[in-house]
């Protein structure tokens, strides 16, 4: 299916509220995991362990592997675009920053897709989603506007979480051009399996996590859900919306991963809920369904049913 970066039928906006979850309980896991182990090999861990689980699956469904550098070739990159450089930066951003923050750094990814595909000429700056987009942004500011975190050294961690948003954007238009017509589950397996074995390199020339001790059990657990739940099923749901509904649609994603977490936490954990996070997550509401458009073609219809009448 080519997809249209237009609207966004129900079963998309269904998958983006499960990608939200899933992508949302990553803040939650980097923010247990990095309590005994430093950043990059918990991105090491979390894509090696990844494609670890997707691989019998993978197989189950007999889906062969790429062949040759050709083959590779897009895989590596979006690995690269999708995986190394944003997990990396992201991750090591929030040992600067709180978890909080990191994730309303995150929300501009749509941001950065649309200003991507307006300057690669893939589409149209269109006035409705900038605005839309910025819309989501004061939500997301208002939602978690309490929840800051500003500390000493922040300044370097809001750069390199807003450097990891900007390579999702690149990731979206690469992955439109190249990896359309690919498979959901073998692109997540494939793009996991490449950085994997870049992250081996980069973790192994930095950290040398073989040399680190033994990390905790509530660690192997968190780390367990990052890969499983936050990696490898997640990128399963990305790949999927993005084959259905294109690249900017599936990156508003991180604007629902604010709301999607304060809602679990209201309805399993038991936390209250303000005014401020009732209105922004209204706020970000009104602005998805801005981008999506179609409430302005409801508006118009209404409107001009008197003139037609005449």
């Amino acid at each position: 299916m080519t997809p249209t970066d237009q609207r966004i039928d129900i079963r998309d906006w269904s998958l983006l509220s499960v990608l939200s979850v899933l992508w949302g309980g990553s803040f939650f896991f980097n923010g247990v995991v990095l309590r005994e182990l430093p950043p990059l090999t918990v991105v090491l861990l979390r894509v090696a362990l990844a494609a670890l689980i997707l691989l019998p699956v993978l197989w189950a469904y007999r889906i062969g592997l790429p062949r040759g550098f050709s083959g590779w070739k897009p895989f590596f990159a979006i690995a690269l675009l999708n995986n190394v450089l944003p997990f990396s930066l992201i991750v090591t951003g929030q040992t600067y920053v709180s978890s909080g923050l990191a994730s309303i750094l995150n929300a501009t990814t749509p941001l950065f897709t649309v200003l991507v595909m307006a300057a690669a000429g893939d589409e149209k700056l269109r006035t409705r989603r900038v605005a839309g987009v910025v819309i989501g942004l004061i939500g997301v500011a208002i939602l978690h506007g309490r929840h800051l975190g500003f500390s000493s050294g922040q300044g370097f961690g809001i750069l390199l979480c807003l450097a990891g948003a900007f390579s999702y954007g690149l990731s979206a238009l690469y992955a439109r051009r190249k990896l359309s017509d690919s498979p959901p589950l073998a692109t997540a397996t494939f793009q996991m399996m490449a950085s994997s074995l870049m992250m081996a390199v980069i973790a192994g020339v930095v950290e040398r996590p073989w040399q680190l001790p033994m990390p905790g059990v509530m660690t192997w657990l968190a780390l367990l859900g990052l890969a499983s739940l936050s990696t490898a099923l997640a990128y399963i749901v990305f790949f999927q919306i993005l084959r259905r509904s294109g690249s900017t649609n599936v990156m508003l994603v991180t604007l629902l991963i604010p709301v999607t977490a304060i809602l679990l936490g209201y309805l399993f954990l038991g936390e209250t809920m303000n005014l401020a996070e009732i209105t922004g997550a209204l706020v970000i509401g009104s602005a998805l369904l801005v981008i999506d458009g179609r409430v302005f073609g409801f508006i118009r219809g209404v409107v001009s049913i008197p003139k037609a009448s005449r």
